[in-house]
């Protein structure tokens, strides 16, 4: 991250507060004030922020989060114990970010959790207690999840705009997850879509399973390389492209 951001394109990025080397991220980011960070709120794939004996039906023995996302997901939704746990953990999500002292950029969520109305419309209430003024919406154009997933991104969309939040138009990045290589980067540069388009990758000087158990297959280096790399830098000095974060995304609207 930090590389990539002094070194390369990267404006903004989001922050796991559940994870074991979150002071020494927040650290990182505070030395890096042109960067933007949000909270990566997460609720499956993770540890959770609260202990167990608070939130019991989200997690298991080690304090992690059940990985069957169907099956939470409809526990989110059907049962008022576990909705009243999922809220004391986003809270507390939101919470720990804070005392990081970064100001809030945006709100995403882990495997795109916010897309289930449940976890969305608390992430939504409770956020603006933090500030919040931005989410993530996973649209990828293209794609044939994209399509299956319309009404439920048609009711995102629709919520965000009530509580008046911004979103971008358009992500890249969940095609080809952990496989944002130069090659691919630039591709998506030269057919970018007009609007706000987040394209988002995960860089690290390692990969695959050393980074996480659930990414052995994600090339993290070369997604590194790729935000380091001339050639994006000279695509990205197209006048028609402006750089940013989701805190710019009011302005950019507001002139359109």
């Amino acid at each position: 991250m930090e590389a990539a951001h002094r070194s390369g394109v990267l404006t903004a990025t989001s922050l796991m507060v559940g994870a074991p080397a979150v002071q020494d991220a927040a650290r990182r980011a505070h030395a890096l004030p042109q960067l933007h960070v949000g909270l990566h709120l997460t609720l499956a794939d993770g540890r959770a922020v609260l202990p167990r004996r608070e939130i019991p039906d989200l997690v298991d023995a080690d304090n992690r989060f059940h990985e069957n996302m169907v099956s939470a997901g409809w526990r989110f939704f059907a049962l008022a114990r576990v909705r009243a746990q999922l809220a004391a953990e986003i809270r507390a999500q939101f919470s720990a970010f804070a005392t990081l002292g970064l100001r809030l950029d945006h709100l995403d969520a882990h495997k795109h959790f916010h897309l289930h109305p449940t976890v969305l419309s608390l992430a939504v209430r409770i956020g603006r207690d933090f500030g919040l003024s931005a989410v993530r919406v996973p649209a990828e154009p293209g794609l044939t999840v994209t399509r299956l997933l319309t009404p439920w991104l048609a009711l995102m969309r629709a919520r965000l705009r009530q509580a008046g939040l911004a979103s971008n138009d358009q992500i890249f990045g969940l095609a080809h997850s952990g496989a944002m290589d130069e090659s691919r980067l630039l591709q998506i540069l030269r057919t970018l879509p007009a609007g706000v388009t987040e394209i988002y990758l995960h860089p690290a000087t390692e990969s695959g399973s050393t980074i996480a158990a659930s990414m052995p297959d994600y090339r993290h280096r070369d997604e590194l390389n790729a935000l380091l790399s001339p050639a994006v830098r000279r695509a990205l000095a197209d006048p028609t492209i402006q750089l940013g974060s989701y805190g710019d995304i009011a302005g950019y609207r507001a002139m359109q």
